[in-house]
């Protein structure tokens, strides 16, 4: 824990330099994060495509000419690594045309090799092969020896007779040379989502190698890795119809993606099957591939939930049925045998449920106890030399924190909330545990409040900020997460086992990077960047509320033009999406459209789908004419909704993917999933057969001066419609035209129309102080109404630089706008930006992370906004926050503000939300909400000032309101910033 701390204060401490250096350190700096950020997302070239390197030289050629220099090695070797050596000679197939030969070496001689060049792969121990190499001097495996999957990989002169130089690839162990072998795959073309992506491979003529060596450091992480879960309709369906069941046929296909992704670990699919049971074959070819294997939170000692539904007898209580579950989990341990296995132990209900009423701390000790003895017998071994893992899972948590504890040599594995919030982390101060820590995380899951299955939801934004918590505080033994269906969720698994790999090597900072660098490495270099910014913000959008959580209730049309803002980026979006899809080359078209395009064109489909039934209501009660177009557009896009679904099940890349969209996603009345997708209720009326104006105004209209910051909402705007079968006249009058002008006096609203805007024009150069006046308006069916106009002018040229303003009732404030100046800096720490974070434009947070709690004090490091007032009194203060938990159940996470100089005043963003119908607020809304009542003295310029008390509390804007809050998903938009 102590390296994690002093990696992350070097990384701080370097921006905190640049600040007290000036440009000059700015520049050195920068190029120094640079270099850093380049290591992040790959490892170091070893192949080029061309022989001319201007900062490395060739070695030698791997193919040319139609060869291929062939793969060597020992017959004594594991048979994972013969399985991704004969990977690696398809993969030259793929890239080149022609697959490298495989050579078995026995007696320091080889086979038929034309070529005199080779690769030579092998386990240090393991292989014959690498231990002459290591024996003859010709390779010193210092570096990698005796760790945990690391791989040397380096060029050697006359390694045998026969071979004059070879690309050596020397591992630590079994899953150090395949990493090695699969590194090499990736670097000549080969994407690890070649298969699950249809990832098309580049062809090259000539493959080199650079004369350089390379190492694959131990990852950071001990177990990396993925769980199948929530398969059903989707996995399922498709497992089914192409291999006939969850057997050894597909099972191999996930172990080979792991392995390409430097992955490790596997929790297999367990909604009606049962890995080892479903096929023999299964455990026996996880071992020989190299996957470490280990059954869900709540199915102890390797045996599957539907083991226990097909062989046991009696009911699932350790109380009442000891003997039988003892007997069904021995044999669980009896069939991992010398396979690498994590054992889950301990005991949730049956069907992931909590436990009986009756269950105490006592009894699941007793159940570990017993478990460990098990283990201890059938292997022979104490049981400390089989890892273990208990999960604290849901309710399990509260035993562990009544007191409950297990041996040091378990792993604990700590949990999320179900929706990306981690529920709690060691201490600082922890004690040692030999087992250490894991997390189990989420990008998928089924429950309270409601399921989320259908597409990509997650941003790698939060799940980088949640899991840098978990590694800064020593949590290094096992990172898994749910993934459910495996696709669509192929970017964020990419991330999060990259990031496993090494947490120190990729910064906040670099996420954007990283997304450019996944897409080029799917789709090529062309449109990398357009593709990379298309990613993030999908996943930002639907991480803003799940797709099934959306209804047209979620986003307001009546303030802040919300509705519309959303849907018009979501289009913008998916219009940019499909000019990508239309201008790649044909061999990019089916990967793009599965790992991008259909997510990015379905989210902005269902967006239309719920904001025309929204208008649809509206309009029903407004009796407006376009009513029943309104309804059909729903059943519009309901229909685009089940188009998309068959194309991508059964048109894309030929139909290979069918089912993968089978998951209802429209329809929810719960948080349990639909049977089918079901038509959003719509509303139609029957005209009058005459004409009638329809007005859609307030009573009272408030304009002032101060614009938009991104013109969300029209200055002044009435909305005219018909109401009847026929057109509608309308006039419209201003009382004083000095004032105030129109873009259209009078005309007609066509039946097929939905409105006629009336934008109100303001000549503020004639105004000094708030004048009031009034518009007239007219219509069909002798419609009349006056609305009263209040005009507030505010001098542009007189407003303070570098603030924000208020306008009409409120000022809201970007996290991001923090003056420069402001950074305060206090024991190491500082507030950090982290830009495109949550539903905003960004947050901030402090950093490093791993700091005690301070106490209250000016002194604390500090972030400061300026902002501008135009009324003066009580109002109220709100802070939109991360619905981070109490990880440390302490009294809460807290941070410290105040206005000018005021007294601070301390929030705890975590007391008062503690009830589950909070919580379900909360991760559906993806945002925490916290107001205070505060008292601006008077009019003019402020500073608020927020001070860091706690690690982990991510602000992402707050507001100041001297109104009453308007109803709205996101809040009122960032108000104008006068630079």
């Amino acid at each position: 824990m102590k390296s994690h701390w002093i990696n992350t204060t070097i990384r701080v401490m370097a921006k905190v330099i640049c600040v007290k250096m000036g440009n000059k350190g700015i520049y050195l700096l920068i190029a120094f994060m640079c270099w850093g950020s380049s290591y992040s997302f790959g490892q170091q070239q070893v192949i080029s495509f061309s022989s001319d390197q201007q900062q490395a030289s060739v070695a030698f050629a791997l193919a040319g000419q139609g060869q291929v220099a062939p793969i060597v090695l020992a017959e004594d070797d594991w048979k994972g690594v013969q399985i991704a050596a004969d990977n690696l000679s398809q993969d030259f197939k793929r890239v080149t045309g022609t697959p490298a030969t495989l050579l078995k070496m026995q007696d320091n001689a080889i086979g038929n090799n034309s070529s005199h060049t080779a690769i030579i792969v092998g386990t240090i121990g393991h292989s014959s092969v690498i231990d002459q190499l290591i024996k003859n001097g010709k390779i010193q495996v210092d570096q990698v020896a005796g760790k945990w999957e690391a791989t040397l990989m380096r060029v050697v002169a006359h390694p045998f007779p026969g071979i004059e130089q070879a690309l050596v690839i020397a591992g630590s162990d079994k899953r150090g040379t395949i990493y090695g072998i699969y590194e090499i795959s990736r670097q000549i073309g080969v994407s690890p989502w070649y298969y699950w992506g249809d990832v098309p491979v580049v062809h090259q003529q000539n493959i080199y190698c650079l004369d350089r060596t390379m190492v694959l450091a131990s990852p950071k992480v001990k177990y990396r890795g993925i769980f199948l879960n929530d398969e059903a309709p989707a996995l399922s369906g498709w497992v089914h119809e192409q291999f006939g069941g969850f057997n050894h046929k597909f099972y191999t296909k996930v172990f080979e993606l792991l392995l390409r992704l430097k992955a490790n670990y596997l929790w297999p699919a367990m909604w009606g099957n049962a890995f080892n049971d479903d096929d023999t074959l299964n455990p026996v070819l996880a071992d020989q591939y190299g996957i470490v294997m280990g059954t869900s939170h709540h199915e102890p000692m390797l045996r599957a939930q539907q083991e226990w539904k097909r062989y046991g007898k009696g009911e699932w209580n350790y109380q009442e049925n000891q003997k039988v579950l003892q007997d069904f989990w021995k044999k669980g341990i009896q069939h991992m045998g010398s396979h690498e296995s994590i054992v889950t132990v301990g005991m949730r209900g049956d069907g992931d449920m909590p436990m009986t009423e009756g269950s105490n701390i006592a009894l699941l000790e007793k159940i570990i106890k017993d478990q460990r003895q098990i283990i201890t017998s059938v292997t022979g071994k104490p049981a400390s030399k089989t890892p273990q893992l208990w999960a604290l899972y849901k309710e399990v948590q509260e035993y562990y924190d009544k007191g409950m504890r297990v041996p040091d040599d378990i792993t604990l594995l700590l949990c999320d909330d179900n929706w990306g919030n981690l529920r709690k982390l060691p201490a600082l101060n922890a004690k040692y545990r030999s087992g250490g820590y894991g997390i189990y995380y989420h990008f998928d899951y089924v429950g309270d409040p409601r399921n989320y299955k259908w597409i990509n939801t997650n941003t790698i934004e939060r799940t980088w900020e949640q899991m840098h918590l978990a590694y800064s505080y020593g949590v290094d033994q096992i990172w898994i997460v749910n993934v459910g269906d495996l696709k669509p969720m192929e970017f964020p698994i990419s991330f999060f086992l990259d990031y496993a790999r090494n947490p120190e090597a990729i910064n906040y900072d670099d996420l954007p990077a990283y997304t450019t660098n996944w897409a080029k490495q799917q789709f090529g270099e062309t449109f990398a960047q357009p593709i990379a910014d298309i990613i993030h913000l999908y996943t930002k959008y639907n991480a803003r509320v799940k797709p099934e959580l959306l209804n047209s209730r979620t986003y307001s049309l009546k303030n802040y033009n919300e509705w519309n803002r959303v849907v018009d980026a979501y289009n913008a979006l998916a219009q940019k999406s499909r000019a990508i899809y239309d201008k790649l080359p044909e061999a990019y078209k089916a990967a793009y459209f599965e790992l991008v395009d259909f997510q990015v064109a379905a989210s902005a489909n269902l967006y239309r789908l719920y904001r025309a039934q929204a208008l649809n209501h509206l309009y029903a009660d407004q009796h407006r004419s376009v009513t029943n177009q309104f309804a059909d557009s729903v059943r519009y896009y309901y229909l685009q909704d089940s188009l998309l679904t068959y194309r991508y099940n059964k048109i894309n890349a030929g139909g290979k993917w069918n089912h993968f969209m089978d998951q209802t996603h429209i329809g929810y009345t719960y948080w349990q999933q639909p049977e089918h997708n079901s038509l959003p209720a719509v509303r139609e009326i029957t005209l009058q057969g005459k004409a009638i104006l329809g007005i859609d105004g307030p009573d009272t209209l408030y304009l002032n001066q101060v614009p938009t910051s991104d013109n969300t909402t029209p200055p002044g705007q009435i909305t005219l419609y018909a109401m009847g079968n026929q057109p509608a006249d309308y006039a419209v009058k201003v009382a004083n035209e000095k004032l105030l002008s129109l873009d259209a006096q009078k005309g007609i609203v066509k039946t097929a129309a939905a409105g006629r805007a009336i934008h109100l024009k303001v000549d503020w150069t004639k105004i000094s102080t708030k004048q009031v006046t009034a518009i007239d308006i007219k219509g069909s069916g002798g419609v009349h109404k006056k609305i009263t106009v209040v005009l507030s002018p505010v001098d542009i040229r007189q407003l303070p630089h570098g603030a924000y303003i208020q306008g009409k009732d409120l000022v809201s404030i970007d996290a991001l706008g923090y003056t420069s100046d402001s950074l305060k800096f206090g024991q190491g720490i500082r507030w950090t930006a982290l830009k495109g974070f949550g539903k905003t434009a960004g947050g901030v947070t402090p950093m490093p992370v791993n700091f005690t709690p301070l106490k209250m004090s000016r002194e604390n490091p500090s972030i400061s906004y300026r902002f501008y007032t135009l009324d003066s009194g009580d109002a109220h203060i709100r802070f939109y926050l991360s619905p981070t938990l109490n990880i440390w159940h302490t009294e809460g996470l807290k941070f410290a503000y105040a206005i000018d100089a005021q007294a601070p005043v301390v929030v705890n963003i975590n007391k008062g939300f503690e009830s589950e119908n909070l919580w379900r607020k909360e991760v559906a809304a993806s945002i925490r909400k916290i107001a205070d009542k505060v008292s601006i003295k008077n009019a003019g310029l402020h500073t608020l000032t927020i001070w860091a008390i706690s690690p982990g509390v991510v602000i992402q804007k707050m507001e100041l309101d001297f109104g009453k809050e308007k109803q709205s998903f996101l809040g009122a938009p960032i108000s104008y910033y006068n630079p």
